[in-house]
């Protein structure tokens, strides 16, 4: 018999899967996610539970850190949902979302588009800017062990898809080759009306930071 909504299963098992993984991409990083979307949802004509999956199971296993494997996530969504006997067009789907929502860098041509998936995709753009996209950005650098910021390396905002993953510049970089781009890449009217807040606050940021770098040289 087929589940209906088997929203606090997968809460449950996203929650376990993610229990040791970097701060910027663990389970805080997806309940965000998952509130930012039910947020946005409420404003759109979508199928919430595809709304709700695709959330939570967006990051379950991002491949920067499974050696690029960009198939792994989509494989595990789609493991986990045959095991809870979800309808075969609700796994698809939110199989689809997991597979196309990450911001690839370069010129890349989203090949899948949905209601849905602009919901969650405008939900984890959200995260990734203001307080805590700059928290996350400056984690994830030190995890990765970039150098703050060096003026003899300027942002590269021509990369290819390749490129930009495996870039190893300096984590200011990465506020100008994706974070300060994500505002004008919101596909709903909520997400850009959330998004504009934060990135104002992500640029009064870099504009504090280039003060305080410019007193001590």
């Amino acid at each position: 018999m087929t589940h209906p909504n088997p929203i606090q299963t997968t809460v449950a098992f996203v929650q376990s899967t993610l229990a040791n993984a970097e701060a910027g991409h663990d389970w805080w990083h997806t309940y965000r996610v998952w509130h930012n979307a039910q947020q946005i949802a409420q404003s759109e004509a979508v199928n919430p539970v595809l709304v709700e999956l695709g959330a939570l199971l967006h990051d379950i296993a991002d491949a920067k850190f499974h050696e690029g494997d960009e198939e792994i996530g989509p494989r595990i969504a789609q493991q986990f949902l045959e095991k809870q006997r979800v309808d075969a067009p609700i796994i698809e789907h939110v199989v689809n979302i997991v597979r196309h929502i990450s911001f690839k860098g370069g010129n890349f041509q989203q090949a899948f588009r949905s209601p849905e998936l602009a919901v969650v995709q405008d939900a984890d753009r959200l995260d990734a800017l203001g307080a805590i996209g700059i928290a996350r950005t400056f984690h994830y650098g030190g995890f990765r062990n970039r150098p703050l910021y060096d003026p003899n390396v300027p942002p590269n905002l021509n990369m290819s898809r390749e490129e930009y993953k495996r870039s190893q510049a300096p984590t200011i970089n990465h506020f100008y080759e994706k974070l300060l781009l994500l505002k004008d890449r919101m596909n709903t009217e909520t997400g850009k009306q959330l998004a504009e807040e934060r990135h104002q606050f992500m640029e009064q940021f870099l504009t504090q930071f280039y003060q305080e770098w410019n007193l001590n040289r």
